[in-house]
């Protein structure tokens, strides 16, 4: 039987329990989930690549099948250096929609044989971004049920250096 990988690709900057949710449910869809950090270098993070990857593999650690991993460059491209069948997406609202439907038919152009499967969020975290909870943490507000509490204090810690 082939091995069926997809991938969920984003900045996860900083990863956020809809992050995690998404992860958990797509893990039990495909043989293979690999969860891959875009790299984009006119961006300057709130993290680095190399954190985010380690935070990543730290709430992802229960789930065997979860690879963890960076790239540069077009996500199709990357989806067809690993064998990838899908790429993961999240949709929360409707502008996300239209983000989402313009890059599913890019990325099918550029790799015919990619599909894009796209999860809504469980309801507590219909809202929530990595913008939200970098605001959040600035002025010291309560990240409880936000993102995951192993990276909770990072984020915290970041957030105070950066004001």
């Amino acid at each position: 039987m082939r091995e069926r990988a997809a991938v969920y690709p984003g900045s996860f900057d900083p990863p956020t329990n809809g992050h995690l949710d998404l992860i958990q449910r797509a893990s039990t869809l495909f043989d293979t989930l690999i969860v891959a950090v875009a790299t984009n270098t006119e961006k300057q993070g709130l993290f680095t690549v190399e954190e985010r990857l380690e935070m990543l593999r730290s709430i992802s650690a229960d789930l065997p099948n979860v690879e963890v991993t960076s790239f540069v460059g077009l996500t199709a491209e990357f989806a067809r250096t690993c064998n990838a069948v899908a790429v993961v997406r999240g949709l929360r609202v409707m502008s996300d929609f239209e983000f989402e439907l313009t890059m599913a038919i890019t990325n099918q152009k550029l790799n015919p044989s990619l599909e894009t499967v796209c999860l809504m969020p469980n309801e507590p975290h219909l809202f929530l971004s990595s913008r939200i909870v970098r605001e959040i943490a600035r002025f010291d507000g309560d990240l409880s049920g936000l993102v995951p509490p192993q990276i909770e204090a990072a984020i915290r810690e970041r957030c105070r250096n950066s004001m």
